[in-house]
């Protein structure tokens, strides 16, 4: 660990810099209420008016939680759910895209500052990333590709330490240790050369053994922001991340194996062998990063372009094969911002923009020789580009009335290639036809504090490289885009001084050509489009101080929240050639979710933080048949904190899973021969040591 710290300090020394010292520090840096903006559709807004339905995870409410995942995170934000097979393996969805995720995210578009880390192969490597690096993530819930693109789930708006104006301590250090071998560590910081160009660096490292056989894991992370005013009104930015990553698979369980030993990796079965024989694990090195220019052109009109690009080396050792992948994804993001603000009553502003976007990728697989490579198997070349084009107008009206109407065009193409055995010399071409995305939303008023608003629009989704070449290795051509409308309203109400929110949404989502997942008996995926879903379903989330922060009490603040999920989520018209699964429940989808929390401030700083998650039981094949049963999730996490002058010293310790339940966070959806199950860690422990300069 020292060597990590040095060599990062050791960076910083060669820059002539001055470091931006924190300002005195504040008595309530666990304790703020949330903010009354979000960043959202390409600027702040407020948040009380917005017309749309969002999650938002700010620096407080990302402190609450272990800090080593994002996972707990996310999982409060009603509609959204995150899974972990095992250490570093996750899953993303909102309102119910798990549907089609092999791992990683699926029908989600994921953005870090004004730059994709959704490539244009549909790809998202978000365990590549280190959760304390970003400060702010906005979740923007449904189908929304008016300015994002090709998603029918929702978008992810990342903030990176160091991409918003405010000015933050110098220097951070965060190390935690845990059970099954668990340590963190992540270093930051802020600096400014001169009165025009400031950046940020951080280093983070984890690793853990697991609780799982097979589960070991570690991740190496490198992140920095650099920004240039070059004049009073515009400014470069660059962006920018290397990852290296590894993490071992154990493999579903069957209901009997995981009832024997939830402990276990995956064994041998017939003639394919075990996850531990196999060595069976995944390891990526992801560089990605790009140039941002933003600039205001006098007061009314502000223009962003951004340039991007990804290199992925991806390596996977797995029971019946050793897959390399090499990704290349180059693009571009370009918008103009017109605003009218000069009339007292109404105010509005366009966007319009394109973004493009190109991949490249070889997909080579082999024989797996217990973790090393063999001989060929089957090689293919896959190219990808989505490309549209985008409008957006919003208006304000009386400060009351807000109205935003957008549309946007999409493109998407692949070709592939095959490399081995039978080499090809030239490429297939699949061309579907461009799709239009419009949206419309409203929201209204109705008193200084509550909000109602409706919104419609139409979902787009088309399969991602690991679809249309899955680990059966075979090239599927006959899969579709999905697409459907979503059709929600709802509405939002807070008291004038934010002491007590609400919010609530209800949806009907109507999907077609929906993408499900097959497992084969070896383990090896393939992809079906299943007909139709309908999906109907309720979020809200209530929070309120019971006890305002800084009373002059012993119990000097009390904060409870409850965030609530009901998904009524049902297959439509959706037949193979032996069975009708219409009107069953939508695979890998819990019907109801309700996370609780309660936040309790002492006296010297002292705080201690309990949540509950209560998760239903959760379908794991389309026939219905077989169900992981549902489940109560308690963890606790005590903090103190310190001001020595300057420097804030903050210490933590946390329980996760306090009541020891055995359940399955990550299931293997429609898995052959029953090997649904990926046990959970049970009863576990961390510290935590948090130091701001």
């Amino acid at each position: 660990m020292k060597l990590y710290l040095l060599s990062f300090f050791a960076l910083a020394s060669f820059v002539p810099i001055t470091v931006l010292k924190a300002q005195e520090p504040k008595t309530d840096t666990l304790y703020q209420l949330s903010p009354a903006d979000v960043q959202a559709y390409l600027g702040t807004q407020p948040y009380l008016s917005l017309p749309s339905s969002v999650g938002l995870l700010d620096q407080n409410s990302l402190t609450l939680q272990q800090g080593n995942t994002l996972l707990p995170s996310l999982n409060t934000i009603p509609g959204v759910r995150m899974e972990e097979r095992s250490p570093g393996s996750y899953r993303l969805s909102i309102r119910g895209s798990l549907l089609r995720s092999p791992f990683g995210v699926r029908n989600v578009k994921i953005y870090i500052d004004d730059i994709p880390l959704t490539d244009a192969a549909g790809n998202t490597y978000l365990n590549s990333i280190d959760p304390l690096a970003f400060e702010q993530i906005t979740i923007l819930k449904g189908p929304d590709g008016s300015l994002f693109g090709a998603n029918s789930g929702g978008v992810v708006l990342m903030s990176p330490k160091g991409i918003r104006d405010q000015k933050t301590p110098g220097l951070a250090l965060d190390l935690s240790a845990g059970s099954y071998g668990l340590f963190n560590q992540h270093v930051s910081g802020n600096f400014q050369p001169s009165d025009t160009y400031r950046f940020s660096l951080d280093y983070a490292h984890q690793q853990s053994d697991g609780y799982r056989e097979n589960t070991a894991s570690h991740r190496h992370y490198i992140q920095t922001v650099q920004r240039y005013n070059y004049s009073a009104h515009n400014e470069i930015r660059l962006v920018g991340f290397y990852s290296t990553m590894g993490y071992q698979t154990p493999g579903g369980l069957t209901e009997s194996q995981y009832a024997e030993n939830p402990k276990q990796a995956r064994p041998a079965a017939g003639p394919n062998p075990g996850a531990v024989e196999q060595k069976a694990a995944i390891y990526n090195n992801t560089l990605w990063g790009g140039l941002v220019h933003e600039a205001k052109i006098g007061s009314h009109v502000k223009h962003v372009v951004s340039v991007f690009g990804t290199y992925t080396d991806f390596t996977n050792p797995f029971l019946t094969n050793y897959e390399k992948r090499y990704e290349h994804n180059l693009g571009f993001r370009s918008y103009l911002t017109y605003t009218q603000n000069n009339h007292e009553n109404f105010k509005w502003n366009i966007n319009a923009g394109i973004e493009w976007q190109n991949s490249k990728a070889d997909i080579l697989n082999f024989d797996n020789n217990q973790g090393n490579k063999g001989g060929e198997q089957t090689g293919d070349r896959l190219k990808n580009q989505q490309h549209f084009y985008f409008l957006r107008f919003s208006g304000k009206l009386e400060d009351r009335l807000m109205l935003e109407t957008a549309l946007s065009l999409n493109y998407y193409h692949y070709a592939y290639q095959n490399l081995f055995p039978n080499a090809s010399d030239h490429f297939e071409r699949i061309a579907p036809a461009p799709t239009w995305m419009p949206r419309a939303a409203l929201s209204y008023l109705i008193t200084p504090n509550f909000s109602w608003r409706i919104s419609t629009g139409k979902g787009f989704s088309p399969p991602t490289s690991e679809e249309v070449r899955p680990s059966d290795q075979m090239i599927n051509t006959n899969l579709h885009a999905e697409t459907g409308w979503n059709h929600e309203t709802g509405f939002r109400w807070q008291n004038a001084n934010n002491r007590f929110q609400a919010d609530a949404s209800i949806f009907s989502y109507r999907m077609q050509d929906a993408i499900v997942r097959r497992i084969a008996e070896d383990g090896a995926e393939s992809f079906t489009n299943a007909g139709g879903v309908k999906q109907r379903g309720l979020e809200a989330a209530l929070g309120a101080w019971i006890i305002q922060p800084n009373e002059p009490l012993f119990i000097k603040g009390l904060r409870l929240s409850t965030n609530i999920t009901w998904s009524h989520f049902r297959f439509d018209d959706y037949t193979d050639a032996e069975s009708n699964y219409s009107g069953n429940k939508l695979t890998g989808v819990p019907g109801e979710v309700v996370v609780s929390a309660l936040h309790v401030l002492f006296p010297k700083k002292l705080s201690v933080y309990l949540q509950h998650n209560y998760t239903s039981s959760i379908p794991l094949n389309d026939a219905n048949t077989t169900f992981a049963r549902s489940y109560h999730l308690f963890q606790g996490k005590v903090m103190w904190e310190k001001n020595i002058s300057h420097t804030t010293v903050r210490l933590s310790g946390g329980i996760d899973n306090i009541l020891n339940k055995k359940y399955s966070l990550g299931n293997d959806i429609n898995a052959f021969g029953g090997r649904f199950f990926n046990a959970a860690m049970p009863r576990n422990y961390y510290l935590g040591l948090n130091v701001l300069i």
